[in-house]
């Protein structure tokens, strides 16, 4: 987590260094899996940012030092098991898109943290 926090004042310029992060998982699990690096750390920018991901949204991916998004094995289960708990839409690692293309889920690519923390959080455009 301490590492993801890192990347994320490097990459993204949010300035995480004087602020307590604490991670709660549901049922008190152990996490070691590399492919929710992705999502604690749009966790992290969504409470830095005082902004929700929206509801709707799957994240997964590993995340490297240099703030790559890695691709993760067993993508299509990830994404059917996702559409069964009713998400819309996936934010995964480029890598993986090619290997998920069936589904109807909306699949979101991104090959960095900054990118990542764009799509999750950029402003929508109001209509005049």
């Amino acid at each position: 987590m301490l590492l993801l926090a890192a990347v994320l004042e490097k990459k993204v310029s949010l300035k995480l260094a004087n602020h307590d992060i604490y991670l709660k998982v549901a049922g008190g699990i152990r996490i070691d899996e590399p492919s929710v690096d992705l999502a604690i750390l749009a966790s992290m920018a969504s409470n830095f940012l005082d902004r929700p991901v929206d509801p709707g949204t799957v994240v997964f991916g590993e995340v490297g030092l240099a703030g790559e998004v890695r691709a993760v094995t067993h993508t299509l289960q990830r994404i059917r098991e996702a559409e069964k708990l009713g998400f819309k839409r996936c934010v995964l690692p480029v890598g993986n898109i090619k290997g998920a293309s069936r589904t109807s889920m909306e699949l979101v690519g991104v090959k960095n943290v900054k990118e990542t923390i764009d799509v999750l959080f950029k402003q929508k455009k109001q209509k005049k």
